[in-house]
């Protein structure tokens, strides 16, 4: 089957892009044939996957009217779903024969119309490069960040919280991402002056980013919302425990009572979390535990099933010449 994957993120960094390309070499190793576009190429395919229901919704419905035989999917992104699905992202559901969302509570974002199309996808963690060992003692308890630095991450909350410390703890953060809004080059810059706790590393790729995540003491998330949350997924797979603020994706991600949650903005409820994962060895394990045993339903062999049953839904039978 050939399949095109529409992903205007494809050429840039970030959780999308990755997306696309682990989709990609998912469904290859399924047998098929896949290419990636940005949206500019109209050739034809069996299946349309289009990445973002808002920002693919041209390329699309140009897909649809060239290739009336072949079928869709859209699949929605963070940005999609929050704060709420736009007219032209509602547009596109309708076009869809079938919509993927990444966690369970987005279904209810979806209109009653267009729900029964959807179908939950977990992505599962690509494989990484062997970090070897957790260094184990250290002079540093250290906290990664993982994203780029835009309003929707509060990126800047981990980093605040740790200046409310006790003098001695070990804790530093090591953040990395692009600025991809200006307003937060002048904050990194002060953090990194006055705070020596903190330190910004700038954009890694997704091999160094890792190597981070597999290396620290902790993940934190701090996002108002997320599509899919794929760092979830990464730090579990190299056992590096999570604090997040609680949202629809980390809780239906790691569950509502997930013991590492705390409220989105609130720097003191984090504060004393990051806190009792450096000073008490036994909730750091919890967490790690806990985190577990919600993401193992997210492994790289049940996306493939996930995908192959929603393949087989659109077509009971193989395409002609296939």
């Amino acid at each position: 089957m050939e399949i095109l994957i529409v992903s205007p993120s494809a050429s840039v960094p970030n959780g999308n892009s990755h997306t696309t390309e682990w989709w990609a070499s998912e469904l290859s190793a399924l047998g098929h044939e896949v290419r990636i576009s940005t949206g500019t190429d109209d050739g034809p395919a069996d299946l349309l996957i289009a990445l973002h229901a808002e920002k693919s919704h041209e390329a699309l419905a140009r897909f649809r009217t060239n290739h009336e035989k072949a079928r869709t999917v859209v699949a929605l992104a963070g940005t999609d779903l929050y704060p709420e699905l736009s007219p032209t992202s509602l547009a596109s559901l309708e076009m869809a024969d079938r919509i993927v969302v990444l966690q369970g509570k987005a279904l209810a974002r979806i209109p009653d119309a267009c729900r029964s199309k959807a179908r939950i996808i977990h992505l599962s963690a690509s494989p990484r490069p062997s970090p070897g060992e957790k260094e184990d003692p250290k002079d540093d308890f250290t906290v990664c960040v993982v994203g780029h630095l835009r309003t929707v991450k509060d990126p800047m909350r981990t980093a605040r919280a740790a200046r409310l410390l006790p003098p001695g703890s070990r804790l530093r953060v090591l953040h990395a991402g692009a600025i991809l809004e200006e307003q937060f080059a002048e904050e990194v810059e002060h953090e990194e002056k006055d705070n020596p706790r903190y330190r910004w590393l700038g954009s890694l790729g997704q091999d160094d980013a890792g190597r981070l995540i597999a290396s620290s003491d902790l993940l934190a998330l701090t996002s108002s919302q997320e599509g899919g949350g794929c760092v979830l997924r990464e730090a579990i797979a190299v056992n590096t425990p999570i604090v997040a603020s609680r949202n629809d994706a980390t809780t239906s991600l790691l569950g509502d009572d997930y013991p590492g949650l705390f409220t989105f903005g609130e720097t003191g409820e984090l504060t004393a979390l990051l806190h009792r994962c450096e000073s008490d060895p036994s909730f750091h394990s919890e967490l790690l535990e806990a985190a577990q045993r919600h993401l193992d339903a997210c492994s790289a062999a049940r996306e493939r099933e996930n995908w192959s049953a929603l393949l087989h839904e659109l077509f009971p039978q193989p395409p002609a010449g296939q």
